[in-house]
């Protein structure tokens, strides 16, 4: 049906976007923040004492002066002396060393066996899940000293034992931290993007939903570096720390403790060190959270609207039912071959709700076939079959699904990752969120280049290269290097189709692809499609709800309605002449130039309309 188009390219649209971020940004934020320097200039007190603590300490913390035990401050100890003649300030130098250290290890291993465990979780889903939010449940429910008891009664005393005891303690925290960022990273675009070109699941987790967790890990392990050095103080207090020829804060306090009567200035030191520590480490964790964030802290008002959803077991009566017919060998030339297709969800008491009723449909080589209906028919529902991305809970029930002759329905995530990106591409619908925020787009489709070629780091960088310029973005080399945020709404959905052309796939999927995008673009972009599907001979679904783009793009149109697949027709054929009272419903809505109407018509009023005439 359609010829080759002039691909545009318009200043506009190829200026990068002026939002605001990177790291410059942030620091910006955190400068205009009292509390958050004051924060940061306590921990970097720290850091200088443990650092330098041989240099800034008056003695050697085990140094004795046993002719001056339990001095008050004098000009020779500052601070007094401890019951051995100790230098209270030496010993307060050096007890930020062990502070340090005992915060940043254990904080460390917390991180090292948490975030693996709560990001196999998040995104494996199901029973690991299950099972894993059990154990982690079990573990949260140990006291946390307790823990930390145990691990020294065993192994005894000593840095890595302190340090080992209390990164058991925290590292639960960080694995249910993990795992509930996982699962809800695992449903945003990019990750399904990304699973659609054929990345591996380990790619996937570690180089895309990972780093989209370096902002929450940040704040999260700043305030846990203050709780770390409250729980070592606490072991060290009791005498389960290092012991006495390691100084702590901890230790202080209980040589404090048995002379707090008549010493009492002995625990006033220790004792502000640790809440000043612990004070900076919060303030710090609030301020990179804020930073990170873009704004301050405020309380927002959510507003939840919706619309009632009529029941799916219930038929339209102005609707009447078309029954699928048989599916037959499928015919020579036709790329994709959908049969009796029907997906339900499983419900809590083992009854199905049935989602997509009995669909059959083909798509041909080199054919652009439009997915039409309201939101909620199914459309994509059907799509997300076909690439294996159906949500927990929802599955196949019957039917096949076939793409060049080899069965999609069935296939293990294996077998599925092996046809993603080479044999089918997919465009979602939010241009940004088609990409991963935390990557550059180079690298974003260099990767997916790499899953599909045997090609080396620069070969595949050319190769993205001539993606961005064959998907109509200028000045690819200077491009590569940026980061989605600096794209425009439609050159980033230029991005997202270079990658999804990255593996050569015979059909592209656009899901909603430009509904997002103003008129302008939305044009553009389609222009844009329509070119690559003649110089590439790729057959494209075109999943939409606008009349207009189905009209403009497409050579047939399978029009959907409440999981049913009601209509399929060539795509004057069904807008001259619509066979079926919904399609006929659903063409008298599309708005009009007609001013002189009160309202603008509904689809119901089409079938109302439609009804009547029928009697």
């Amino acid at each position: 049906m359609s010829t080759a188009v002039t691909v545009g390219r318009p200043a506009a649209d190829s200026a990068p976007s002026r939002q605001a971020g990177g790291p410059a940004q942030a620091w910006r934020r955190l400068r205009h923040q009292p509390a958050t320097l004051f924060g940061l200039v306590v921990v970097l007190g720290v850091v200088i004492c443990a650092v330098f603590a041989p240099l800034i300490a008056p003695y050697a913390p085990d140094a004795t002066d046993f002719q001056a035990p339990l001095t008050g401050p004098t000009a020779e100890h500052p601070l007094g002396t401890d019951d051995l003649g100790r230098d209270l300030l030496s010993q307060l130098v050096f007890g930020a060393r062990t502070a340090l250290l005992v915060s940043v290890g254990s904080v460390l291993l917390a991180m090292v066996i948490g975030v693996p465990l709560g990001l196999l979780l998040g995104y494996k889903g199901g029973w690991y899940d299950r099972l894993g939010s059990r154990g982690l449940d079990l573990a949260d429910a140990l006291p946390g000293l307790m823990v930390g008891f145990v691990v020294i009664a065993i192994l005894g005393q000593g840095l890595g034992v302190l340090i080992l005891a209390i990164g058991l303690i925290f590292c639960m925290n960080f694995a249910r931290m993990t795992r509930a960022i996982t699962l809800t990273e695992r449903k945003k675009l990019y990750v399904e993007s990304a699973r659609v070109a054929g990345l591996r699941n380990r790619q996937i987790v570690f180089g895309h939903v990972l780093p989209n967790l370096a902002g929450p890990l940040a704040v999260q392990g700043a305030v846990f570096l203050g709780s770390a050095i409250k729980v070592e103080a606490a072991l060290s207090f009791l005498g389960l720390g290092l012991g006495d020829d390691q100084p702590s804060w901890g230790g202080m306090l209980g040589v404090a403790a048995e002379h707090q009567a008549d010493h009492p200035y002995m625990a006033v030191a220790p004792g502000v060190a640790i809440v000043l520590t612990v004070l900076a480490f919060n303030l710090l964790g609030d301020g990179i959270n804020d930073a990170l964030s873009g704004r301050r802290r405020i309380r927002r008002r959510t507003r939840l609207l919706g619309r009632a959803v009529p029941p799916r077991g219930e038929q339209d009566p102005t609707l009447a039912s078309v029954a699928a017919a048989p599916a037959d060998a499928a015919p020579d030339g036709v790329l994709l071959d959908v049969r009796g297709v029907s997906i339900v969800a499983d419900g809590p008491d083992g009854e199905t709700v049935p989602l997509v009723h009995d669909v059959s449909l083909t798509v041909r080589t080199g054919e652009v076939l439009g997915v039409l209906g309201e939101s909620g028919s199914g459309k994509s529902m059907l799509v997300k079959s076909i690439l294996g991305l159906l949500p927990p809970g929802v599955r196949v029930a019957g039917g096949t699904i076939t793409l060049a002759g080899r069965t999609l329905t069935g296939c293990t995530e294996k077998q599925l990752r092996e046809i993603r990106g080479s044999g089918f591409g997919v465009v979602f619908q939010n241009p940004q969120g088609n990409l991963s925020p935390v990557h550059t787009v180079g690298r974003q489709l260099i990767d997916v280049v790499r899953a599909h070629h045997d090609l080396s780091r620069s070969a595949a960088r050319a190769r993205a290269a001539e993606l961005l310029d064959l998907v109509g973005v200028d000045d690819v080399e200077r491009r590569l290097d940026q980061y989605p945020y600096q794209f425009s709404g439609g050159m980033a959905q230029r991005v997202a189709i270079a990658i999804a052309l990255a593996g050569d796939p015979d059909l592209l999927i656009l899901d909603e692809a430009t509904s997002a995008l103003d008129v302008t673009t939305q044009s553009q972009v389609l222009d844009l499609v329509l070119d690559l599907r003649e110089r590439l001979d790729m057959s494209i679904i075109n999943i939409t709800h606008d009349l207009g783009v189905a009209a403009e793009t497409c050579d047939r149109v399978a029009v959907m309605y409440r999981g049913e697949l009601i209509e399929v027709s060539e795509v004057s054929a069904l807008f001259d002449h619509p066979t079926h009272p919904y399609t006929a419903a659903l063409l008298a809505a599309h708005p009009t130039a007609d001013h002189d109407i009160d309202r603008l018509p509904t689809v119901t009023d089409g079938l109302a309309v439609g009804a009547q005439a029928g009697k």
